[in-house]
């Protein structure tokens, strides 16, 4: 009977946990010299925990419907001990239908980390207030993560999960570190919120539904038709870059999909193909991957 028990209460939780992100840390410390190391061993398992131990949404997910992302955080500062500048790379993939292919979605690079971290000290957060630093831009990016993702799935999807992260940033404007404010850097967390939010900006996350759902889920049975999709969808994107032409979610845009849209447009009707490259290479003009596909 115990035994049975047991194995119940293991199946419920692998099933029914919902947890949604399957979130692998990196820490790189080799810039700071420290003579305590662990504190970053303990530093990458906590954060992991937080990340994938909270219930982000409303919505209970499956093991394998969990995203897959990663967070890369390159320390470059020590000021004192508990005290961490930083870099950090943030990246989202999702699965194609009926491949065994995963979709970057999101490539965001933000050099504004400042946060303190105690070893062995639990994370805390809650919604309705600012916390700390540390946990107000693991829980702002779990949500532009959860955001950007329901966005490929349903056309505008996401927006829940962007209200979600611009209580974050509201409330972490009080603690008064880089990246939150509307001042500055265009490519800040408050910047690529913005523009998340901006009416103007809806073009782009349509395109992203339309570019996922439409187009790379059935990509395998109707490529070409594919190929006219994204092809409408790098048109729309154009627009609104013409309008915002330094919007972070642009660039963001390209940071994850350039390759893939190359592979995309290597092959097909030339005609497709050069339109796409005049596009992308407009949008993108400092990225000569590109010319790979009009070279044949």
């Amino acid at each position: 009977m115990h035994k049975l028990l047991l194995f119940i209460l293991v199946f419920a939780s692998l099933t029914c946990a919902g947890q949604e992100l399957n979130c692998v840390v990196t820490i790189n410390s080799s810039q700071v010299q420290s003579t305590d190391r662990n504190v970053f061993k303990d530093m990458k398992n906590t954060i992991e925990q937080f990340m994938n131990g909270r219930k982000w949404s409303n919505d209970t997910f499956k093991n394998y419907e969990k995203i897959s992302c990663s967070i890369l955080i390159t320390i470059t500062k020590m000021p004192q001990i508990g005290s961490f500048e930083a870099s950090v790379q943030v990246r989202s993939a999702r699965p194609i239908f009926n491949t065994n292919y995963s979709s970057l979605l999101f490539n965001f690079a933000d050099h504004d980390w400042e946060f303190e971290y105690v070893e062995s000290q639990p994370l805390e957060f809650n919604d309705n207030n600012y916390t700390t630093n540390l946990t107000s831009m693991l829980a702002y990016y779990a949500y532009v993560i959860l955001g950007i993702d329901y966005d490929s799935f349903s056309e505008l999807g996401g927006s829940p999960y962007y209200q979600k992260a611009l209580a974050v940033v509201n409330n972490a404007q009080q603690g008064n570190r880089p990246g939150w404010q509307p001042l500055g850097s265009n490519r800040n967390r408050y910047s690529l919120l913005s523009d998340l939010n901006n009416p103007q900006m809806v073009d782009i996350r349509k395109a992203i539904y339309s570019y996922h759902r439409l187009a790379m889920d059935t990509y395998e049975k109707s490529p070409d038709q594919s190929r006219d999709i994204i092809l409408k969808g790098l048109k729309d994107i154009k627009k609104v870059r013409d309008i915002n032409p330094a919007s972070i979610l642009v660039i963001s845009f390209f940071d994850a999909k350039a390759k893939e849209i190359v592979n995309i447009f290597s092959s097909g009707n030339i005609q497709v193909r050069r339109q796409a490259y005049d596009l992308v290479s407009a949008m993108d003009p400092s990225n000569r991957i590109y010319d790979k596909m009009v070279q044949n």
